[in-house]
């Protein structure tokens, strides 16, 4: 197990499809990280959900689990289920959010998502940002389409803790969802602990990585 740490990290783009994906697949992550550079701008784009309760849900569940981070949140009104439709306006949103901001570290969906409007997501993100780390998380749900990762952020005890504490207290629209409880969350941190050498975890896929074996 090799350790990479990435040099300046001062720009994050978190890219979900639905209010809640970010904080389920990244979650602990961002946790991690705003704890560690207090004052990191933190964009997150959400495609779906604009104007509902769930955008209200997002917005304060975001803001919770970004502590001290200049944080800018857009919850676009896309249909759930429907990104195939509305490609375009997804493509022209994130070329605009592109031209606004070079991120050190995109967090998005992973390819392998069997969730049409995930999968969809991710396979917009390298079309515009072609040069960035692109860092894509899982979200555990009845598809099964958890695949075999090669990336993690390992998360202390209280990080995961507090991750499991924040999804079940600000999405109060998904707790009807059998997969959306504390157990599933943990459960999946626990595994993927176990896969790195820790506790708990977080779990990515990334399609591209340039080393510089080179440097200092």
């Amino acid at each position: 197990m090799i350790g990479l740490r990435p040099g300046a990290l001062a720009r994050v783009l978190a890219l979900g499809a639905h209010c809640d994906d970010i904080a389920i697949g990244a979650g602990g992550t961002l946790l991690t990280l705003c704890a560690a550079r207090p004052g990191v701008r933190v964009d997150a784009l959400v495609l779906s959900g604009g104007g509902t309760e769930r955008e209200d849900e997002e917005r304060a569940a975001l803001g919770a689990f970004c502590p001290g981070a200049d944080l800018a949140v857009t919850v676009l009104k896309i249909p759930d289920g429907r990104l195939p439709s509305y490609w375009e306006q997804a493509k022209d949103t994130l070329e605009d959010l592109r031209a606004e901001t070079s991120p050190d570290l995109i967090l998005a969906p992973w390819q392998g998502d069997a969730h049409q409007d995930h999968r969809g997501l991710a396979e917009l993100v390298p079309t515009v940002y072609r040069d960035h780390l692109t860092l894509g998380y899982e979200i555990v749900k009845w598809d099964g389409d958890l695949g075999r990762p090669s990336v993690y952020q390992p998360l202390e005890p209280g990080t995961a803790e507090a991750k499991a504490d924040l999804l079940e207290r600000h999405y109060p629209s998904q707790r009807r969802r059998s997969w959306y409880d504390r157990e599933a969350f943990l459960g999946l941190a626990r595994v993927r602990g176990v896969e790195c050498g820790a506790r708990y975890a977080e779990a990515f896929h990334t399609r591209k990585l340039t080393l510089d074996l080179a440097g200092d």
